[in-house]
């Protein structure tokens, strides 16, 4: 069992319990943030598998790959709820965006068209 495989399998649990913290916590900018992370993590763990050549099992992977197994799961599970609550503030912006319109009639002068304008809005969003 090739100890940089080992390494390798340990960087990217690391990671998952650490996008999967910043996920629980609904903090989507610091989650979004470890992207390239993981991907590196990701990469590293395929590489260190191919210079192996094959994959042989052992007492010291199974558990690592069982955790693996575990951490993307709840990583799955964190990122769908994440994306099911963003989609739910977006819906919520986009109702409130949507201008409200008096019905048309006829103003003081004998013009038609909508007889009050618009409420204003303001929208703040932190990245």
């Amino acid at each position: 069992m090739s100890t940089e495989l080992i390494a390798a399998a340990g960087r990217l649990a690391d990671m998952l319990i650490e996008e999967n913290s910043a996920l629980a916590a609904l903090d989507l900018p610091r989650a979004a943030s470890m992207l390239a992370d993981k991907q590196r993590a990701v990469a590293g763990l395929l590489a260190a598998r191919d210079a192996q050549g094959t994959m042989t099992t052992s007492a010291t992977m199974e558990p690592l790959a069982r955790r693996l197994q575990s951490l993307s799961q709840e990583n799955r599970t964190l990122l769908e709820r994440a994306i099911a609550v963003q989609t739910r503030v977006i819906g919520v912006i986009a109702r409130a965006a949507v201008p409200a319109v008096a019905p048309a009639g006829y103003s003081t002068r004998g013009a038609t068209g909508h007889l009050a304008r618009p409420a204003a809005f303001a929208l703040f969003a932190r990245a």
